[in-house]
């Protein structure tokens, strides 16, 4: 279905100069067979009225005074006769894409319960400002999905979401006749989310139309007017939670538990954390928390208490329940021990044994969860006698998908490889067999983007003692530089083949990261990661045996690792340099296989089954 005729509705209220870059983007960049126009003045006094009537092409409403954003915006839809749908499109927006209302209204009817559509919302100087909205309970302070990141297009798929913001929103007929207007109880804001919601209470959903982009220049009509933002939105927000706080609060969580865990610190069951407690709550968990940390943990120090997640900074600040359901996801040494109630233990290690006190730890716990099959035939062989689950992780694919934007270096192929510095990530191996299998000259390159934490390592020192030839393959180093989150997929998508010859993997996380990008992996086949990479979505990387772990790394004695084959890694760098085509289509499998597979949707699906059978 879809080909509906659409009437776009355009409140104005001073502002004539965005007013003039709205409508002449609008007119002169949309494809769209069948639409109109119809703006609303509420008032202005800048000329923005004589302009208005000088455009024969739009339908003009006009109003003696400000009425609102609200009753602005109801005028027009009760004056739109026909069954045209609608579009409620703010006057400082700029139209950068000829088929973005063809893109919203695809997205609209491409399911029978898709009710209200919103777009990807960029400010003018290349950040995101809104893939969807979420309204936290505690602070009923509305957040936007991707604000303030930079724009490499995240989000770039059809999503459902609890609410979008009206600056741009796609409203089908049906969802207005059944659902009425917009709440005039409000003057302006929280009307937006006040709408999705009796929407959604109406059996519809809202999306954000991932592949519609629209440039928001945001809060204008406050400004050139000068009037008090927070006013305005403190009162819309009064009114907002006299009106759903208590229906927010009885239904969206049916489940609680108590997560013990990192959070904000730079580690990789922080990173994985953060993660997973932000798609346990989108899935309607309430998870309480408790930093873990203390002696045999870690970190002996407590974290930060703030990050950059809002969502995150309300999870951290809620108390654990001492009766409910307790988590513990760290090392195996600091599982938590000290409640009566049903706990878990959730760990990983790359090694194939377990040292001897996670052992005890773990069969003080009820059960215990682990990601990976590799993790849990370990556990068994090692002494755990506690009932062991595979819960494994993910990748989120609004940040890691083939449709990230990239940065590549014409003409030059780029391996990529990502890693903390450490004998467990063999960087020698790797860098060797680059180094010795590619010649200067060649169009091939190796970047490596190294994290180092131990101030005691001396990075290009040990570099330098493995000899590289100047003559030999090309190798760059990006030392401790820093990558926002949000931005890595771009990093994974500016290379054209992902290598880490790893000698073990608790998980393998950013190899799941480069695959969901669509990049061809090579990767040792051992430990963890070999539960979702194989020779049909992978290149793996052959071992040439196990070797004690303890001789690289003390705090192993008595397990072992394994070791990547030099050789065999040379040969795998070659295949994939002369047989690109290859390459890109196994990237592209990989990438189906991780996004239709091992996203933190899917676990965080697996650990909420889990829960509801244990109480």
């Amino acid at each position: 279905m879809g080909g509906n005729k659409v009437t776009i509705i355009i409140l104005t209220w001073n502002g004539l100069a965005y007013t003039k870059r709205c409508l002449e983007t609008l007119r002169g960049r949309t494809a769209f067979n069948d639409y109109e126009v119809v703006v609303v003045d509420n008032g202005s006094t800048d000329g923005t009225v004589e302009y208005l009537r000088s455009l024969p092409w739009l339908r003009l409403l006009e109003n003696r005074e400000n009425l609102g954003f609200v009753r602005g915006n109801n005028r027009a839809l009760a004056e739109s006769v026909g069954d045209s749908d609608f579009v409620l499109l703010n006057n400082d927006t700029e139209i950068v894409q000829p088929d973005w209302l063809s893109r919203l209204q695809a997205t609209a009817y491409g399911a029978p319960e898709v009710g209200i559509v919103g777009a990807r919302l960029r400010r003018p100087d290349g950040m995101l400002q809104h893939a969807g909205t979420y309204m936290p309970i505690e602070t009923f302070w509305g957040q936007q999905l991707g604000a303030g990141e930079k724009d490499v297009n995240q989000f770039n798929a059809d999503a459902e979401v609890e609410g979008v913001v009206f600056a741009c929103a796609y409203i089908k007929r049906e969802v207005y006749e059944r659902v009425g207007p917009l709440d005039e109880d409000y003057f302006s804001y929280f009307e937006d989310s006040d709408y999705c919601l009796k929407a959604r209470s109406q059996g519809f959903k809202v999306f954000c139309c991932g592949s519609a982009t629209i440039v928001h220049h945001e809060n204008t009509s406050t400004k050139v007017n000068k009037v008090s933002f927070e006013h305005l939105f403190l009162e819309s927000q009064k009114t907002f939670r006299r009106k759903w706080q208590a229906a927010l609060e009885s239904s969206r969580y049916t489940l609680e538990v108590n997560w013990h865990s990192l959070l904000n610190f730079p580690t990789g069951y922080a990173n994985s954390s953060r993660e997973l407690v932000l798609e346990l709550d989108r899935q309607g968990v309430r998870v309480n928390y408790r930093y873990l940390y203390g002696p045999g943990t870690a970190f002996a120090r407590p974290e930060p208490e703030q990050s950059t997640s809002y969502m995150v900074n309300v999870i951290r600040g809620r108390r654990v329940n001492p009766s409910g359901v307790h988590v513990s996801y760290g090392q195996g040494d600091s599982f938590r021990t000290d409640y009566r109630s049903y706990k878990i233990g959730y760990t990983m290690l790359e090694v194939d044994g377990l040292p001897r006190e996670w052992v005890r730890r773990a069969n003080l716990m009820d059960e215990v969860w682990t990601p990976s099959s590799f993790n849990a035939d370990t556990f068994r062989a090692s002494g755990v006698e506690s009932p062991v689950h595979v819960m494994p992780l993910g990748v989120n694919p609004a940040y890691f998908n083939p449709n990230i934007e990239g940065y590549p270096v014409p003409g030059v192929y780029t391996f990529l490889s990502a890693f903390e510095w450490g004998e467990r990530k063999a960087p020698e191996v790797l860098l060797r067999a680059f180094n010795d299998e590619f010649r200067a000259g060649e169009q091939a390159v190796l970047v490596c983007k190294v994290y180092n934490q131990d101030a005691s390592v001396n990075v290009p020192r040990q570099v330098s003692r493995l000899g590289l030839k100047d003559g030999g393959g090309r190798v760059v180093f990006s030392i401790n530089e820093v990558v926002p989150a949000h931005q890595l997929g771009a990093l994974y998508r500016s290379a054209d083949c992902f290598v880490l010859p790893s000698r073990g993997e608790g998980w393998g996380l950013p190899v799941l990261e480069a695959m969901a990008c669509g990049l061809p992996v090579i990767a040792t086949a051992w430990s963890a990661q070999t539960d979702f990479m194989n020779d049909r979505v992978a290149y793996p990387l052959r071992v040439e045996g196990l070797v004690p772990a303890e001789a690289k790394c003390p705090y192993y004695e008595g397990f072992n690792w394994a070791e990547p084959s030099y050789e065999h890694l040379r040969q795998l760098l070659r295949h994939v340099f002369e047989n690109r085509e290859e390459a890109r289509l196994k990237g592209a499998r990989a990438s189906a296989e991780v996004l239709g597979r091992w996203t933190w949707r899917h676990s965080a699906e697996k650990i909420i089954r889990r829960l509801r059978e244990v109480g």
